[in-house]
């Protein structure tokens, strides 16, 4: 999952609103977020599309609790119907997240509009970095110890072009993460945990 890189309002230097709909606004996508379970449903629809019962067999959860949890992320708009298929009794559809439109998004922009409002107030992202807290707190217990793992922790002052070229590299390396992402136990690849957030602080 990516909040993208915060940067210039929506519509200035022609830059659109990736998720196409005006009307979910990014209070509506950061509510959507902030819950442990939909945040571990986008890393598994990021490597391919599954549907409720998928999800529900992968993390353990019931059919209707799947479902539930679908149902927010996709009135949020952060996930799309990637196609149907028969089942026994119905049709059952298929969900995707796809990573790549939203590390152009500006966590920044005003809510309900593609270009900036004045007096509009950015949402609170806090929320959605405590449902982080706890998803960390999650994969911790399942850490691998060894070689191969990287951990690093700052707050302290920098300057505003160091800063703005750190974050975009990491951003950058991010969006390589999510492309390179495979179905669970996919032959040759490892299981991985990533969670970044660097943000801007009050003085």
């Amino acid at each position: 999952m990516s909040l993208g890189v915060d940067g210039p309002e929506p519509g200035v230097g022609g830059t659109p609103d990736p998720q196409g709909d005006p009307a979910v606004d990014a209070t509506a996508r950061l509510r959507a977020l902030a819950h442990p379970i939909r945040l571990r449903i986008l890393s598994l629809l990021t490597a391919s599309a599954l549907t409720a019962a998928e999800i529900a067999r992968e993390l353990d959860l019931t059919h209707a609790n799947a479902s539930y949890h679908l149902r927010h992320l996709l009135a949020a708009n952060m996930i799309e119907v990637a196609g149907e298929e028969r089942i026994r009794g119905g049709t059952a559809k298929r969900y995707r997240y796809d990573a790549s439109r939203d590390f152009d998004w500006r966590p920044g922009q005003a809510a309900g509009t593609p270009e900036a409002t004045a007096g509009e107030a950015a949402p609170d992202p806090r929320l959605l970095y405590a449902a982080l807290a706890a998803e960390l707190r999650r994969r911790a217990a399942q850490v691998r110890r060894g070689p191969g793992n990287f951990l690093t922790d700052a707050e302290f002052w920098v300057d505003a072009e160091t800063w703005a070229e750190i974050r975009d590299t990491i951003a950058e390396a991010s969006a390589r993460l999510h492309a390179a992402a495979k179905p669970p136990r996919t032959p040759g690849t490892s299981r991985v945990s990533a969670t970044v957030a660097l943000f801007r602080m009050e003085e």
